[in-house]
């Protein structure tokens, strides 16, 4: 029998290997305004810059979705490898000139990101079945500071760019490490099962999983839109301004901390969907989400305070419910097939974020910021009723020692 300091061990450098190895995400994002100047860059490009990340990441995850890759190599070792070719990728970003080329760097920065965020879960799940969702919170709240990271790095290297893209690379190469070396597999982790592809379609059929991806994906489709544009909409609201001096960008202190209240967020549903079900803290989330969504970008600037809060509770309800779409996957699914099932929902999920990623800018621009964000509100909707269904079917006794 395991100890439970040992796992709650190997949570902890879990967290940390996540946090870590995901700071290269948004790597171009907090850098957005230094590529305008240094390699000409505009807004939409950076749209496509990562929409590339995403799509790389989708192509990642489904290669490895569909060879069981996840469940036929050990999955801390394909979490490092991952992570130090991820870390090299976006090191690409400083010499690379064209952009042509940064898109394709982009890209495969991405791919290789498929192998560490699905293993990371993987590993998760091996240690924890009860408490699988506080676990998992935490750890998802490990990727949501890991991903908020760059803006962090760039509201102190505020005249050097190139510090925020090597400082994300060595977080991602020594997240790499942590996982190999300081975790051991859980006693809970199953064998991986032999190849398979048409698993995947058989467990899509079953409702329970069917409906599990669907609220995720409704998620997804705010998410990362939100996450990809909250320091645009920062920098409009508060303009270029600094909190010391010439020192402390306040716009990327203040999407830092959007990013911070997630993290926060993420770990204490985990904890509350133990107790009220998975269910209920996901469309709880979706509803408070979606309300933000759909009121923030029309407020008048001049209510900065306020635009600064809302966008707090936006940035904490938003992801909350993330590592509980994927927890539920965990329990609807063949445990041998646990870790295929859980890189199959994110790719999926991935893919569906490019399009609000690339949507976004173009309601902006056309609309104004209140109605490109309003936009992503239907995803919270559609989310919240798939949801809901799987809470009034039997399958969902299922979830969190039947509490749904």
């Amino acid at each position: 029998m395991f100890k439970a300091e040992t796992r709650t061990r190997s949570l902890f450098f879990i967290s940390v290997a996540t946090f870590f190895s995901l700071s290269v995400w948004f790597s171009t994002n907090a850098i957005s305004g230094a590529l305008e100047i240094e390699k000409s860059v505009d807004e939409s490009t950076i749209a496509i810059l990562t929409i590339a990340v995403q799509l790389g990441f989708v192509l990642g995850t489904l290669i490895i979705a569909f060879t069981n890759l996840s469940d036929l190599v050990n999955a801390r070792t394909l979490f490092a490898v991952s992570a130090i070719l991820a870390a090299a990728t976006n090191l690409l970003v400083i010499p690379v000139e064209s952009t042509p080329m940064l898109i394709a760097a982009r890209f495969a920065t991405g791919a290789f990101l498929g192998g560490v965020y699905p293993p990371a879960m993987k590993v998760i799940s091996g240690w924890y079945t009860k408490g699988r969702g506080f676990a998992l919170g935490t750890m998802v709240g490990a990727l949501t500071i890991g991903s908020g990271s760059p803006h962090l790095l760039r509201s102190v290297f505020s005249e050097n760019w190139q510090a925020v893209i090597i400082g994300s690379s060595i977080l991602a190469i020594i997240g790499g490490l942590i996982l190999k070396f300081m975790v051991t597999d859980g006693p809970h982790d199953v064998k991986g099962a032999k190849f398979n592809p048409r698993y995947l379609i058989s467990a899509l059929t079953e409702r329970g999983p069917r409906l599990a991806l669907t609220g995720y994906l409704g998620h997804q489709w705010e998410l990362y839109a939100m996450w990809a544009w909250i320091g645009s909409f920062m920098l409009y609201v508060v303009g270029d301004r600094s909190l010391i001096g010439d020192s402390l960008d306040l716009a990327s202190v203040l999407t830092f901390l959007v990013f911070a209240a997630g993290a926060f967020a993420s770990s204490l549903a985990g904890a509350w969907s133990e107790k009220i079900g998975r269910t209920a803290v996901t469309s709880i989330a979706m509803i408070i989400s979606g309300t933000m969504a759909a009121f923030i970008g029309f407020i008048p600037v001049e209510m900065t305070v306020l635009i600064v809060i809302l966008a707090m509770i936006w940035g904490a309800s938003i992801i909350a419910d993330s590592a509980q779409f994927s927890t539920a996957m965990t329990e609807l699914s063949d445990p041998a097939y646990r870790g295929t099932m859980l890189t199959f929902q994110t790719g999926i999920g991935f893919a569906l974020t490019a399009v609000s990623i690339w949507l976004l800018p173009i309601v902006k621009d056309s609309s104004g910021w209140g109605w490109a964000f309003a936009m992503l509100a239907l995803g919270p909707v559609i989310g919240t009723a798939a949801m809901l269904r799987l809470r009034s079917l039997p399958e969902s006794l299922n979830l969190a020692g039947g509490k749904r």
